[in-house]
């Protein structure tokens, strides 16, 4: 059976990336491996194997753009609200929690944040399917 293990995204800047996914999300990282004309971060959460790898081309003057293909990445998170709070504190600039329902019953409660290359990441409260 296939298991992800990683998701790839180009980025400008190392530093302020890997400060933002700790910040944000707790990811530390799991493994870097430069090489000549790139380097690869890869970024884990503890309580997860997924990956996000980092790549830095390193000739690479002007930001990437997300073209419309990319949607988001997401993560779960015990409570969305208390999260979006602490980005607020952190200086991460989340947008609001919003609300989705269906069939009278709560289906997802969640905020939007963007990194410093312009990915939008989705926070989840952890509930229904979301876990």
């Amino acid at each position: 059976m296939a298991k992800p293990i990683h998701s790839m995204i180009r980025v400008l800047h190392e530093t302020p990336s890997v400060d933002f996914y700790q910040r944000a999300f707790g990811m530390d990282i799991a493994g870097r491996f430069p090489f000549e004309s790139f380097t690869l971060v890869y970024l884990r959460a503890p309580e997860s194997e997924f990956e996000i790898e980092l790549t830095i081309n390193h000739d690479r003057r002007e930001p990437y753009t997300q073209g419309e293909g990319y949607g988001h990445i997401a993560f779960v998170v015990p409570d969305a609200v208390a999260e979006q709070a602490r980005f607020v504190a952190e200086g991460l600039n989340p947008e609001p929690v919003k609300e989705f329902h269906r069939d009278g019953a709560l289906m997802a409660r969640f905020f939007f944040v963007t990194d410093p290359d312009g990915y939008r990441i989705e926070v989840l409260e952890r509930h229904g399917r979301y876990r």
